[in-house]
């Protein structure tokens, strides 16, 4: 199943995208797409409503000025992991990390899949991150063991995840500055439930700048997997319903890459992960 958010930003409305093609509003068990709704079985509660038939069709979805936004509301902590492939980490110069690499974004930063994202006053140094998002579905506190983690996934997500390398990594020793610019984290389109990916660590990832490829990788090539980060995440913090794990990027940004062709105002980036969708975004000046 697919859960999607549509319309004005501030005002999304919830739906669920079906096999068939039908976008079916939610409004009728939900208000909203958020911890509270995976919290309480909510993801079960809109399955029987497609099953029975009970949810009205959406309307005019296919409109063009529909606008989708990220699929799960505004979480309470977006965790992300940095240097989760060997080939990025080699071509930043990194070592491969031992333990995750773990850091966060604001919350704010999330938007939607197609959502403007802003390049921040100063910078010269806007990087693109194409990553699989892991969704938390019920409270994970000191797992026991990786394999548990699989039942705490409501699902997955693509995510932007952006960067400002000056900030990053010459204005502080923290990455903080470089990672929670606003609109810095574009989600979606949709939160595909946990059944409907077999395995979140053979999944293809291909991001493109102005129409030429940059990235082309692949989860299988994570050096810590999805159910080991969440282990590994329970164990030093506690992950709530709603809450957005970014499981890094392979190679291609543009710190890696000859000349460093970072963002420009006017640059469109285009995203995808096998079976989870696309997104793209247009870059501007803010």
């Amino acid at each position: 199943m697919k859960l999607m958010r549509i319309g004005p930003a501030g005002a999304e409305r919830p739906a669920v995208l079906t096999p068939e093609g039908r976008v079916l509003d939610l409004g009728p068990i939900t208000r909203e797409i958020d911890g509270a709704f995976l919290a309480a079985d909510g993801i079960a509660h809109a399955r029987e409503a497609v099953a029975a038939n009970t949810l009205p069709e959406f309307d005019h979805f296919d409109r063009a000025d529909r606008r989708v936004g990220a699929p799960i509301a505004r979480p309470g902590k977006v965790v992300c992991i940095g240097l989760n492939y060997r080939d990025h980490a080699q071509e930043t110069g990194q070592a491969v990390p031992e333990r995750p690499v773990v850091f966060m974004k604001a919350p704010y930063t999330v938007v939607g899949p197609n959502d403007t994202v802003l390049i921040p006053r100063g910078s010269v140094k806007t990087d693109w991150e194409v990553e699989l998002a892991v969704v938390i579905g019920s409270t994970a506190r000191y797992l026991d063991s990786p394999e548990q983690s699989l039942d705490v996934i409501a699902g997955y997500a693509i995510s932007n995840d952006v960067s400002e390398r000056e900030f990053q990594l010459e204005r502080s020793p923290q990455w903080d500055l470089g990672k929670s610019c606003e609109t810095f984290n574009p989600l979606g389109p949709w939160l595909v439930t946990a059944d409907e990916i077999a395995d979140p660590s053979d999944l293809g990832l291909r991001l493109s700048v102005n129409g030429t490829e940059r990235q082309n990788g692949s989860t299988k090539n994570l050096i810590f997997d999805v159910p080991y980060l969440v282990w590994y995440l329970s164990q030093h913090m506690v992950l709530e319903p709603g809450d957005v794990i970014n499981t890094g990027t392979p190679a291609g940004v543009a710190l890696g890459l000859p000349g460093n062709p970072y963002l420009r105002a006017g640059d469109i980036v285009r995203l995808e992960i096998d079976g989870l969708g696309g997104q793209y975004q247009t870059f501007e000046q803010a």
